[in-house]
């Protein structure tokens, strides 16, 4: 459903999270990218893209890294990090794809995917990264198998 980057992007915020949260540390590139399973040079583009939507916070220097504030991990959202890697269309769009599809001029899937399309933007615009780096954290998810 998602694109592999927005894939990467929302396993590394919830990972950054949960450093941020539980240790107050931040976290370098390489380890980002061992702990979700991703290409490192990947990872680093999609964390760029993030950095500058000021989604998550990037430091340089020997100290340096990423990490989340309090108030990031309060207040970033699932549905801020998939529209600032994927765009907007897949939380407005037809399920088809087609660019003219609308309740007028519905596609073949339009009414039966309109339910899931609200649903999948309720639980995107409702759940924060700090709230999945803590599930992570209670042992009652996963981001690595």
């Amino acid at each position: 459903m998602f694109s592999k980057a927005c894939e990467y992007g929302i396993r590394a915020m919830i990972y950054i999270g949960q450093q941020s949260a539980d240790f107050g540390r931040r976290v370098g590139l390489k380890d980002i990218a061992a702990e979700i399973d991703s290409p490192e040079a990947f990872t680093a583009k999609v964390l760029q893209g993030l950095v500058r939507q000021q989604l998550v916070t990037s430091v340089k220097g020997p100290t340096g890294g990423f990490e989340l504030t309090p108030e990031q991990l309060r207040t970033v959202t699932l549905k801020q990090i998939v529209v600032a890697i994927d765009g907007p269309d897949i939380l407005q769009g037809c399920a088809l794809g087609l660019p003219q599809c609308s309740a007028k001029q519905p596609c073949p899937m339009h009414f039966q995917f309109l339910p899931i399309r609200d649903q999948l933007n309720e639980l995107l615009r409702t759940h924060t990264i700090g709230e999945l780096a803590g599930k992570v954290h209670d042992g009652l998810a996963f981001l690595k198998r």
